[in-house]
């Protein structure tokens, strides 16, 4: 039986086991999901060598990008965006070759598409981790020029103090790609300006557990298109499994 599974630490928040065991039950294919919860990366190859039947893997916070030194071949989106959260593993003898892909950007363009009006041209992307990363490529693609923004400016990325009514008002969709909010600490959320925010705002959280964070509740109240990252999560995880079986 192939096996299949989700690396990330902690893993207490993902949706990924359940929604990939439902797909294999729905459509009668003989495989599992397991969760390996890892602080440390840097035993992955090992844990692949000893578990022969792993195929595929996903990959969550907070090592997107920490695993990428790990891995023998990138693919050309994946090293743009410099993140990872798909692994096709595949074994040659006894030897391993791990191909890392980004089904993040595909998942959130789909996602956030619909949703997109024509005076969207600018965004804020909340957090500068490697969620972040393929969200900005995946802006990029939709034409919205992004500005990160961070605890602490450094460079081009803004400090939450630097988020001005004028900051706010000219970049009308805000991403949010940081773990704040998420369960089980659904009582915080991104130091931003909620009063700035207008109904001409989409606010946007790659957060889905719980469905509606703080960040997107105080939105709603000021009108605000909002989404959370369910659908994300979705879709990327059908375009990972086109990836493993490609």
């Amino acid at each position: 039986m192939k096996k299949y599974g989700l690396v990330g630490y902690p893993l207490g928040h993902s949706f990924s086991r359940s929604f990939f065991q439902q797909k294999f039950e729905n459509e009668q294919i003989d495989a599992t999901y397991e969760n390996f919860e890892m602080a440390d990366v840097s035993n992955l190859r090992q844990l692949i060598a000893n578990t022969p039947e792993l195929c595929g893997l996903n990959v969550t916070i907070p090592h997107k990008s920490a695993i990428i030194p790990l891995l023998d071949q990138l693919d050309p989106q994946a090293r743009e965006i410099g993140a990872v959260n798909v692994i096709k593993i595949e074994r040659q003898g006894e030897r391993l070759f791990l191909k890392g892909f980004n089904s993040d950007i595909i998942g959130f363009t789909h996602s956030i598409a619909p949703l997109l009006d024509s005076h969207m041209t600018k965004a804020l992307i909340l957090g500068t981790g490697g969620a972040s990363k393929a969200i900005c490529a995946g802006l990029k693609s939709l034409n919205i020029a992004p500005t990160f923004v961070s605890r602490q400016k450094h460079g081009d990325v803004l400090g939450y103090d630097e988020l001005t009514p004028e900051v706010m008002a000219s970049h009308p969709v805000i991403v949010n790609t940081t773990p704040v909010g998420m369960y089980p600490h659904t009582d915080e959320c991104p130091a931003i300006p909620y009063d700035c925010l207008t109904p001409r705002h989409l606010c946007y959280d790659v957060v889905y557990n719980p469905e509606e964070t703080l960040f997107l509740q105080k939105a709603a109240q000021k009108g605000c298109k909002t989404k959370n990252g369910i659908e994300m999560l979705h879709l990327q995880a059908i375009a990972a499994w086109d990836i493993w079986n490609q």
